[in-house]
């Protein structure tokens, strides 16, 4: 990497533009940056970070996204921009960059932040051109960390030589030195290695623990299956040998519930026996108290029997007479059905002979048989009567309808003629609507016609007579901008004319002794010019400047409005022509005004035309009707003369068919009353008289049946009956007597139970008790037995489920070993980590030793061949190992550490440190070439030979075609290096003077 110029604007204390000429510079080799104290000679190589990072070191980038890098000695209107041009990877480029910016707003007041800026061009040399690459921050930072290969940072320790932070790397302890070597050689990915190792043991450790504190549960299982007769390992989830210890002691307790449970089963078997030999026991007690207490009960039912034999023998008596009895009952139902036949026959007789005349009361059945067929015979002569009287009526109803249809028809008659009178005047009047509404339809086409033409030309006149107004406003404004615009150049040229006039007292102002004049290059200046009063310098000139220019534009805009503004009276005019508005807009109104009446009038077109045509319908309809009702008029005369013929005769007839009653109808209903009240009187005497014969033969029958049955009278047979409940009772009393009879004596002559009943009486308590004993003892055996074998079936589940479990942790405890041994040896603390160093710290141990060879070979020279740089290993006190650094004294042969230097050979040391450096992390970079370095401070403690000593070594550099910058204020140095960049300060800012090797 070269660099090749540098420009700063409004950067740090550098409030104008500033250039560095990097290849002037570069032309011997070493060159000088020097200036007093706080003048910004660290600001440069800030710049040249920020151009190439977008970023300064440490905390002068600030917070804001780089805003604190703008001069405070800047002007308001200039924004802030480094841009680098620098040769790298065989490509020349250029960035430029500009931090954000807090400005005036255009408009209104108040600020503004304008957005970050970056861009990068390459220059091709076929055809010696620039060309844009990229204006992404992302990429083109990107682009030039690939192409430099090396960090903010490590480009920060590498090009930019900080001597004071090497001298402090030199009295640093083993941590401070890793995280410096850290982040220059960029170890992340060891230490990443070794926070993956440490998350992958903790990761399988806690699985592990998972795993075991799993298992344990199924332990502390078992154990509560066993009863508490199994003993858990003292051994917390994680420790070594507690899968073992746990399935050890589950064989332990397996084999203990299956002891247990054959216990349970022998202990089962017994009492079971015990429970039988019992229950036998209790079957025959109970079997003995059965049969005695039935001998008991059968002894007492005898003796209640003996009790009630009399009462049995009456029974007897009672059902044999009521079994005698039965044989008169049918004599007896017969008799009593007779009896009650007769009765209702009379009573019938008696009601039938009351709805009789006198003359009939008493007459007997013949008798009123014949009168009743008598009456039958003239009601059959009057039915032809009675279906003339029914046509009669009929006749009678249809005159009525005659009538009805003929007052009908003649109000149709009437109707039609009084409405057909009008029809004439009606059908006139109804063409003559059709006719004008079709008139002012085609008077409506015809003004719509007319009516749009008229609207645009009065929407032209009256933007006619608006433009009018505003041409001539436009014209004044556009003179008044015309006459500001003249006046704004005439101002801006006097000032010109007056600043060119004072230009030599503004270039004499910039003048300081022993800097070239810029337009004689004298370096004396015995008479500078002075600035007059009311002298015009640039910034005066550019307000006026700015002040024409948009006077102007102004000018222009005001010139192009006026125009538009002609151009649109022009076309409205054309339009329009030069007919008044106010006419226009009265022709307008008429002629919409005629518009809407013919609309309203051609709109009752349809309405008319629809009516007309309901009106000749309804004519055709009413002339219709009135010849219908003609025609069956005419017809209803021939039927009434027919009708009245017709009534006539049947009137006659009627008249000698009913006599005295009021209707046919009505005589027909006396002869039907009369005959069926003669019917019924004759039909009841023959039935009292046929049920009175009945009645006298059952009286007969029953006399006979009571004489045969024994009895004396038949009143004494009905006496004897029974009725069906009567006799069902005591016949169930009779059986209950025998069955009971025969059941006791059945019992009484069982020879089982007499001689149970000779026996002692049974013990019924006792045996009772002694077979719920067993039972207990039993019940209790059973449990105990299937409680060993839920323990055993228990145990042999939880002991395969813990087995299983073993054999699926037995993979990921050999993982977690094996990580946490890695792990372990990575962070150090393993004790096959002799030195205790870890991963990251063994890497940077070996770029250490790397640097501390590269960086002898410089420091011997410095130091006249007394001094050499090794790397330690040894532990410092109970730290760790890895990044000692120590110094071997020629002189004395001992070998003590880098703290223990004075202050000027701690500077060539750490000078010789941070160029070893340098070299170690460009080949670490990919052998990216560093050809432009700077060197920040530390000269000042060195004596004059050494000195001499530290430039030859530094002026070595250049057999590698390097260019070395040195960052000091060292006064000797000005004399020994001729090339020099000096910076300047002062009240307006810094300012930058360069002066090459010749």
């Amino acid at each position: 990497m070269r660099l090749h110029r540098l420009d700063i604007t409004a950067f740090g204390p550098f409030g104008a533009s500033q250039s560095v000429d990097f290849d002037d510079l570069s032309a011997a080799g070493l060159f000088l940056l020097h200036g007093p104290t706080g003048a910004g000679k660290t600001s440069v190589l800030d710049a040249v970070c920020y151009s190439l990072y977008g970023s300064v070191p440490g905390a002068r980038q600030g917070s804001g996204q780089g805003m604190t890098l703008r001069s405070d000695h800047a002007a308001p209107g200039t924004r802030t921009e480094v841009r680098l041009e620098l040769t790298v990877a065989g490509r020349r480029l250029e960035i430029t960059r500009q931090p954000p910016w807090e400005r005036l707003k255009l408009r209104g007041k108040g600020t503004t932040v304008d957005k970050a800026q970056t861009w990068l061009r390459e220059y091709d040399p076929t055809t010696r051109a620039w060309k844009d690459l990229s204006r992404s921050h992302q990429e083109i930072g990107e682009e030039i960390t690939q192409l430099l290969g090396m960090s903010r940072e490590q480009f920060c320790q590498v090009v930019l030589l900080p001597q004071g932070d090497f001298a402090r790397f030199l009295r640093a302890d083993a941590e401070a030195r890793g995280k410096l070597l850290g982040r220059l050689f960029d170890t992340r990915r060891f230490a990443e290695v070794e926070k993956r190792l440490a998350e992958r043991r903790r990761a399988t450790e806690a699985q592990v623990r998972e795993g075991d504190a799993a298992l344990l549960a199924d332990a502390h299982r078992m154990q509560q299956a066993a009863g508490g007769a199994m003993e858990l390992p003292e051994l917390a989830p994680g420790e070594p040998g507690l899968a073992e210890a746990v399935l050890e002691a589950a064989a332990v307790a397996r084999a203990t519930a299956r002891e247990l449970l054959t216990i349970a089963d022998r202990r089962l078997s017994a009492a079971e026996s015990a429970r039988a030999a019992t229950g036998r026991e209790l079957a025959d007690a109970r079997e003995l108290d059965r049969l005695q207490r039935r001998f008991a009960e059968a002894r007492e039912r005898a003796a209640r029997l003996a009790e009630r034999s009399d009462a049995h023998r009456a029974a007897q008596e009672r059902m044999e007479r009521a079994r005698k009895a039965e044989a008169v009952a049918p004599a007896l139902e017969l008799r009593d059905a007779a009896d009650s036949e007769h009765r209702r026959a009379a009573a019938a007789e008696a009601r039938a002979r009351a709805l009789l005349p006198q003359a009939l009361a008493d007459a007997g059945a013949a008798p009123l048989a014949a009168a009743a067929r008598r009456a039958a015979e003239e009601l059959g002569g009057l039915e032809s009567a009675r279906r003339a009287e029914r046509r009669l009526a009929a006749l009678v109803d249809e005159r009525a309808g005659l009538d009805r249809q003929e007052r009908a028809d003649e109000e149709v008659r009437q109707e039609a003629e009084t409405w057909l009178a009008d029809w004439e005047t009606v059908r006139t009047t109804l063409r003559s609507r059709v006719d004008s509404a079709q008139e002012a339809a085609t008077r409506a086409e015809q003004l719509a016609v007319q009516r749009d033409p008229a609207r645009r030309r009065l929407t032209a006149a009256r933007q006619r007579d608006r433009l009018a107004d505003d041409t001539e406003a436009a014209r004044q404004r556009a003179l008044a901008a015309a006459e500001d615009a003249v006046e704004a150049r005439a101002h801006w040229l006097d000032l010109k004319e007056q600043r060119l006039h004072g230009i030599a007292a503004e270039l004499a102002a910039n003048l300081t002794d022993g800097t070239p004049c810029a337009v004689c290059g004298a370096t004396r200046h015995p008479a500078p010019a002075r600035k007059t009063a009311g002298h015009v310098d640039r910034e005066a000139e550019e307000r006026a400047l700015t002040a024409y220019q948009t006077a102007d534009e102004l000018r222009a805009q005001a010139e192009r409005h006026l125009g538009a503004v002609r151009e649109a009276l022009a076309a409205a005019r054309a339009e329009a022509g030069d007919t008044p508005t106010a006419q226009l807009a009265e022709e307008a109104e008429e002629l919409e005004g005629a518009y809407t009446r013919a609309r309203a009038t051609a709109s009752g077109l349809h309405a008319a035309q629809e009516e007309l045509r309901r009106a000749e319908g309804e004519r055709e309809q009413r002339v219709a009707a009135q010849q219908q009702a003609a025609v069956r008029s005419a017809s209803r005369v021939a039927g009434r003369d027919r009708l009245e013929r017709e009534q006539a005769a049947l009137e006659e007839e009627l008249t000698r068919a009913r006599g005295a009653a009021e209707s046919v109808t009505a005589r027909a209903a006396q002869l039907e009353r009369r005959a069926a009240l003669l019917t019924d009187a004759a039909d009841t005497a023959r039935a009292a008289e046929e049920t009175a014969r009945r009645l006298k033969d059952a009286d007969a029958r029953l006399a006979d049946a009571a004489f045969r049955a024994g009895f004396d009278t038949p009143a004494d047979a009905a006496a004897a009956l029974l009725d069906d409940t009567a006799h069902r009772e005591l016949q169930r009393r009779l059986d209950a007597w025998q069955s009971e009879d025969a059941a006791v004596r059945a019992v009484l002559a069982e020879a089982d139970t007499a001689d149970a009943a000779r026996r002692p009486p049974a013990d019924l308590t006792t045996a009772e008790q002694a077979a719920a004993d067993a039972d207990r003892r039993l019940r209790e055996a059973s449990s105990a037995r299937d409680a060993a074998d839920r323990c055993r079936a228990e145990l042999d589940r939880l002991s395969a489920h813990a087995a299983t479990s073993v054999r699926r942790l037995a993979p990921l405890r050999e993982e977690h070993t094996r990580v946490a041994r890695l792990a372990s040896l990575a962070a150090g603390t393993s004790a096959d980590n002799e030195r205790r160093m870890r991963l990251e710290s063994y890497v940077l141990a070996a770029r250490l030793e790397q640097v501390a060879a590269a960086a002898t070979a410089r420091l011997l020279r410095m130091s006249s061949g007394r001094y050499t740089l090794v790397h330690s290993d040894d532990r410092s006190g109970r730290g760790r190992s890895g990044l000692g650094l120590h110094v071997v004294d020629a002189w004395t042969g001992r070998e003590r550490d880098t703290a223990t230097l004075s202050g000027g050979e701690t500077f060539f040391a750490s000078l010789a440190l941070a160029l070893g450096l340098a070299d170690v992390v460009t080949d670490e970079a990919g052998g990216v070439r560093l050809d432009t370095l700077f060197i920040d401070e530390g000269f000042g403690s060195l004596d004059d030979q050494t000195l001499d000593e530290v430039l030859d070594v530094l002026d070595a550099l250049r057999e590698r075609d390097r260019s070395v910058g040195i960052v000091s204020h060292v006064p000797d140095l000005r004399r020994r290096i001729h090339a020099q960049l000096e910076v300047v300060k002062g009240r307006s800012g810094s300012v930058l003077r360069q002066r090459g090797a010749g």
